[in-house]
């Protein structure tokens, strides 16, 4: 589930990059790379299990299942947040610092 949610997350970010000409100059192009850079982890985790468990790989208990959708929910929450940091201090538009020039005035 950490994969799916991740390979959906890049699949989405990267067609609103490619699409989006405000998108390339908000960063999304750095979201997508993280969310690939999960998606590549979480591949490499798959495999690495699939080697330890084989045929019980594809039979997971509800509870992990659940386990892992909350893990990938967590990961893309926390790239959104970690871009959104990025975003704030890059101020593309300049919309935080005519605000913080305006509350010094």
């Amino acid at each position: 589930m950490t994969l799916l949610i991740t390979v959906i997350a890049a699949l989405i970010t990267t067609v609103v990059w490619y699409t989006k000409p405000h998108a390339r100059k908000l960063r999304v192009g750095s979201l997508a790379l993280m969310y690939w850079g999960a998606s590549l982890m979480w591949l490499v985790d798959a495999v690495v299990e699939y080697a330890e468990l084989r045929a019980e790989y594809f039979t997971p208990a509800a509870a992990d299942m659940l386990n892992d959708a909350f893990l990938g929910i967590c990961v893309s929450a926390l790239g959104v947040v970690i871009w959104l940091v990025m975003v704030l201090l890059k101020d593309p538009d300049g919309v935080v610092r005519t605000a913080l020039g305006k509350k010094a005035e």
